[in-house]
Protein backbone atom coordinates (compact mmCIF):
# COMPACT_ATOMS: atom_id res chain seq x y z
CA UNK A 1 0.00 0.00 0.00
CA UNK A 2 1.48 3.37 -1.00
CA UNK A 3 1.67 6.21 1.45
CA UNK A 4 0.23 9.55 0.39
CA UNK A 5 2.68 12.42 0.77
CA UNK A 6 1.58 15.55 2.52
CA UNK A 7 2.36 19.03 1.20
CA UNK A 8 4.73 19.49 4.12
CA UNK A 9 6.70 16.34 3.25
CA UNK A 10 6.84 17.26 -0.44
CA UNK A 11 8.09 20.77 0.33
CA UNK A 12 10.78 19.38 2.63
CA UNK A 13 11.97 16.87 0.02
CA UNK A 14 12.11 19.44 -2.79
CA UNK A 15 13.79 21.95 -0.44
CA UNK A 16 16.46 19.39 0.48
CA UNK A 17 17.36 18.21 -3.02
CA UNK A 18 17.10 21.64 -4.66
CA UNK A 19 19.40 22.90 -1.90
CA UNK A 20 21.98 20.24 -2.68
CA UNK A 21 21.67 20.94 -6.41
CA UNK A 22 22.17 24.69 -5.97
CA UNK A 23 24.98 24.52 -3.39
CA UNK A 24 27.70 25.07 -6.03
CA UNK A 25 25.80 27.88 -7.71
CA UNK A 26 25.23 29.57 -4.35
CA UNK A 27 28.95 29.38 -3.58
CA UNK A 28 29.80 31.06 -6.90
CA UNK A 29 27.17 33.77 -6.39
CA UNK A 30 28.40 34.39 -2.84
CA UNK A 31 32.03 34.77 -3.93
CA UNK A 32 31.20 36.93 -6.93
CA UNK A 33 28.95 39.10 -4.78
CA UNK A 34 31.79 39.70 -2.34
CA UNK A 35 34.17 40.56 -5.21
CA UNK A 36 31.56 42.96 -6.67
CA UNK A 37 31.47 44.90 -3.40
CA UNK A 38 35.06 45.96 -4.19
CA UNK A 39 34.48 46.79 -7.88
CA UNK A 40 35.25 50.46 -7.28
CA UNK A 41 38.72 49.58 -5.97
CA UNK A 42 41.72 47.70 -7.36
CA UNK A 43 41.20 44.77 -4.96
CA UNK A 44 42.29 41.52 -6.70
CA UNK A 45 42.76 43.35 -10.04
CA UNK A 46 45.83 42.87 -12.21
CA UNK A 47 47.36 45.42 -14.56
CA UNK A 48 47.12 44.65 -18.26
CA UNK A 49 49.00 46.54 -20.98
CA UNK A 50 46.84 47.32 -24.02
CA UNK A 51 47.95 48.63 -27.42
CA UNK A 52 44.97 49.44 -29.61
CA UNK A 53 44.68 51.21 -32.95
CA UNK A 54 41.65 53.44 -33.42
CA UNK A 55 40.70 56.10 -35.92
CA UNK A 56 43.37 58.84 -36.16
CA UNK A 57 42.50 62.37 -34.93
CA UNK A 58 39.76 61.12 -32.62
CA UNK A 59 38.44 63.68 -30.13
CA UNK A 60 38.70 63.14 -26.36
CA UNK A 61 35.15 62.00 -25.64
CA UNK A 62 35.06 59.65 -28.64
CA UNK A 63 38.50 58.29 -27.74
CA UNK A 64 37.32 57.34 -24.27
CA UNK A 65 34.33 55.53 -25.78
CA UNK A 66 36.47 53.70 -28.38
CA UNK A 67 38.97 52.58 -25.76
CA UNK A 68 36.10 51.65 -23.40
CA UNK A 69 37.57 53.68 -20.54
CA UNK A 70 35.11 55.04 -17.99
CA UNK A 71 35.69 58.57 -16.83
CA UNK A 72 38.17 59.18 -19.63
CA UNK A 73 39.81 62.61 -19.53
CA UNK A 74 42.72 63.87 -21.61
CA UNK A 75 45.28 65.51 -19.32
CA UNK A 76 47.45 67.25 -21.90
CA UNK A 77 48.63 67.25 -25.51
CA UNK A 78 52.22 67.50 -26.71
CA UNK A 79 52.46 67.58 -30.48
CA UNK A 80 50.54 64.59 -31.82
CA UNK A 81 50.47 62.73 -28.49
CA UNK A 82 47.51 62.97 -26.11
CA UNK A 83 48.29 61.99 -22.52
CA UNK A 84 45.61 60.59 -20.24
CA UNK A 85 45.66 58.91 -16.83
CA UNK A 86 45.96 55.37 -18.19
CA UNK A 87 48.39 56.03 -21.07
CA UNK A 88 48.89 57.83 -24.37
CA UNK A 89 47.26 58.21 -27.80
CA UNK A 90 49.05 59.22 -31.00
CA UNK A 91 46.63 61.32 -33.08
CA UNK A 92 48.58 60.75 -36.31
CA UNK A 93 48.86 56.95 -36.19
CA UNK A 94 45.75 56.25 -34.08
CA UNK A 95 47.74 54.03 -31.70
CA UNK A 96 46.68 54.10 -28.06
CA UNK A 97 49.00 52.56 -25.47
CA UNK A 98 47.49 52.29 -22.03
CA UNK A 99 47.04 50.06 -18.96
CA UNK A 100 43.83 48.71 -17.52
CA UNK A 101 43.16 46.85 -14.29
CA UNK A 102 41.10 43.69 -14.63
CA UNK A 103 40.08 40.81 -12.45
CA UNK A 104 41.67 37.41 -13.14
CA UNK A 105 39.65 35.55 -15.80
CA UNK A 106 37.90 33.18 -13.36
CA UNK A 107 36.71 36.04 -11.13
CA UNK A 108 35.73 38.06 -14.21
CA UNK A 109 33.55 35.19 -15.46
CA UNK A 110 32.00 34.77 -12.00
CA UNK A 111 31.11 38.45 -11.71
CA UNK A 112 29.71 38.40 -15.26
CA UNK A 113 27.43 35.56 -14.15
CA UNK A 114 26.31 37.66 -11.18
CA UNK A 115 25.61 40.74 -13.36
CA UNK A 116 24.08 38.98 -16.40
CA UNK A 117 21.40 41.01 -18.20
CA UNK A 118 18.31 39.82 -20.05
CA UNK A 119 20.25 39.65 -23.35
CA UNK A 120 22.87 37.24 -21.97
CA UNK A 121 22.49 33.45 -22.24
CA UNK A 122 23.15 33.34 -18.47
CA UNK A 123 19.90 35.26 -17.96
CA UNK A 124 17.96 31.99 -17.65
CA UNK A 125 20.30 30.67 -14.96
CA UNK A 126 19.85 33.90 -12.99
CA UNK A 127 16.06 33.71 -13.23
CA UNK A 128 16.11 30.02 -12.21
CA UNK A 129 18.43 30.80 -9.31
CA UNK A 130 16.29 33.74 -8.14
CA UNK A 131 13.10 31.66 -8.30
CA UNK A 132 14.87 28.84 -6.44
CA UNK A 133 15.89 31.22 -3.66
CA UNK A 134 12.32 32.47 -3.46
CA UNK A 135 11.17 28.84 -3.18
CA UNK A 136 13.67 28.34 -0.32
CA UNK A 137 12.14 31.29 1.50
CA UNK A 138 8.62 29.90 1.16
CA UNK A 139 9.45 26.22 1.71
CA UNK A 140 11.47 26.94 4.85
CA UNK A 141 8.18 27.58 6.64
CA UNK A 142 7.24 23.91 6.04
CA UNK A 143 10.40 22.60 7.72
CA UNK A 144 8.89 22.75 11.23
CA UNK A 145 5.39 22.29 12.55
CA UNK A 146 3.69 25.69 13.09
CA UNK A 147 2.86 25.04 16.76
CA UNK A 148 6.45 24.32 17.81
CA UNK A 149 8.66 26.85 19.60
CA UNK A 150 11.32 26.52 16.87
CA UNK A 151 8.80 27.68 14.25
CA UNK A 152 7.69 30.62 16.40
CA UNK A 153 11.32 31.65 17.05
CA UNK A 154 11.95 31.29 13.31
CA UNK A 155 9.17 33.79 12.62
CA UNK A 156 10.85 36.27 14.99
CA UNK A 157 14.16 35.82 13.19
CA UNK A 158 12.40 36.25 9.83
CA UNK A 159 10.79 39.48 11.02
CA UNK A 160 14.14 40.71 12.40
CA UNK A 161 15.86 40.00 9.06
CA UNK A 162 13.12 41.82 7.18
CA UNK A 163 13.24 44.84 9.52
CA UNK A 164 17.06 45.00 9.39
CA UNK A 165 16.99 44.91 5.58
CA UNK A 166 14.39 47.69 5.43
CA UNK A 167 16.42 49.81 7.85
CA UNK A 168 19.59 49.35 5.79
CA UNK A 169 17.73 50.18 2.58
CA UNK A 170 16.22 53.41 3.86
CA UNK A 171 18.89 54.76 6.19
Amino acid sequence: MSKKRTLSTTMRIVHRYLGFFLAGIMAVYALSGIVLIFRDSDFLKQEKQVVKTVKPNTSGEDLGRMLELRGFKAEREEGDVVYFKEGTYNKTTGVADYTTKELPIVLEKMTHLHKAKSGDPLFFLNVFFGLSLLFFVVSSFWMFMPKTSIFKKGLYFTAAGLVLTLILLFV
